[in-house]
């Protein structure tokens, strides 16, 4: 019988084989051993912790921003240098007693990023937007009777000087070179004729010019401010201090026929006839304490309007239905209207930065 033949010693190669296919069926057996055990103990549903549930307080919305005010602590501050903010959003459209709008636009001053500017709306408060970025100071605007121009007082060059602006905004152009110091530029009704204040050697005069620009010559020669025109064009009403304490006039549109309507005290500035041109509106009163007053043109029938806010700067409504001013009752200029008995005071703008000066055009 022959002998078995020994075995062969394993290479080292072959051992690896072996070790690694023992690895293998050992992890095979561990997963086997999962799934079996995942099949009698499935995990329950968690649902991702959200930063509510993480911290039991609901995420905080995003802070808006607007340039030159911190909502969070409701304080203004000064903006970066060439901030431009022509998209600030008022306050929601008011009901207005649930009657109809108010028609018409409204431009008025708005102070943004430390500089007067000029800004206008829908005379229901909507469609607010700035309309000028000028590096110097922009206001006293009025609209043209057609609604298509804009004129207003700017030191854009330097010195205030009279501009006229398209109503979008987009063509500037300076009508007056170095007469003095000019304010309060208003379009005649038939378009022809710029009324203004010129401040020049401690005097302020009341001056007229064509609309273009041609021809500017005095019509008063005393302490004058603020003229408005007259619905028909005929005559002009002013602020003056030449009886003594400054009171309201008016005149015929050449300067002629100057008469005294008021004899108040404190009186202001600003004035604005009613469309019909028998009633004038004003304001008076102490600093901080101005209320706006309705007035026929002989000085009777005087009723206050309103009480308490300091008021300021009238502007009748071309339909005659209401009367737009500045009041600081909710410790900030803002722009508010109401009727010419004095209800329905509703506020238009509700921006942290200062609106003033409103002037109510088609």
């Amino acid at each position: 019988m022959g002998m078995e033949s020994p075995p062969k010693l394993l290479s080292t190669f072959d051992k690896f084989l072996l070790g690694a296919a023992g690895c293998g069926v050992i992890g095979i057996c561990a997963l086997i051993g999962v799934f079996a055990y995942l099949w009698q103990h499935p995990p329950s549903a968690r649902a991702t912790p959200t930063s509510t549930q993480a911290t039991g307080l609901p995420t905080p919305a995003p802070t808006p921003t607007v340039p030159g005010f911190d909502f969070a602590t409701a304080t203004s501050f000064p903006a970066p240098a060439g901030t431009f903010a022509p998209t600030l959003i008022p306050s929601p459209i008011p009901s207005f007693g649930g009657g109809p709008p108010p028609s018409g636009r409204i431009v008025f001053t708005c102070f943004i990023d430390q500089i007067d500017q000029i800004c206008l709306m829908n005379a229901d408060g909507s469609a607010w937007k700035q309309l000028t970025d000028v590096q110097g100071t922009a206001f006293y605007a009025s609209l043209s009777p057609d609604g298509g121009t804009i004129y207003l007082s700017s030191r854009e060059s330097g010195n205030f000087e009279i501009y006229s602006l398209t109503i979008d905004g987009k063509h500037l152009k300076r009508l007056t070179n170095r007469l003095g110091s000019l304010y309060a530029p208003e379009l005649s009704p038939g378009g022809d004729q710029i009324v203004f204040t010129n401040e020049s050697g401690g005097r302020q005069e009341i001056w007229i010019m064509d609309a273009s620009g041609d021809n500017p010559h005095a019509i008063t020669d005393q302490n004058d401010i603020d003229p408005t025109w007259s619905p028909d064009g005929s005559m002009v009403a002013f602020a003056s201090v030449r009886t003594g304490d400054r009171q309201l006039f008016v005149m015929k549109a050449d300067g002629s026929d100057i008469r005294q309507v008021t004899n108040m005290n404190h009186m202001g500035g600003r004035s604005t006839w009613s469309p019909d041109g028998t009633r004038l509106a004003f304001y008076a009163g102490p600093l901080g304490k101005h209320e706006i007053y309705v007035v026929n043109l002989d000085g009777t029938g005087l009723v206050q309007l309103t009480h308490g806010g300091d008021n300021l700067g009238p502007s009748w409504s071309p339909d005659g239905n209401w009367i737009a001013f500045t009041s600081f009752r909710d410790g900030n200029n803002e722009i508010y209207i109401m009727h010419p008995d004095g209800t329905g005071q509703t506020r238009l703008t509700n921006t942290p930065i200062s609106d003033w000066q409103p002037r109510w055009g088609r």
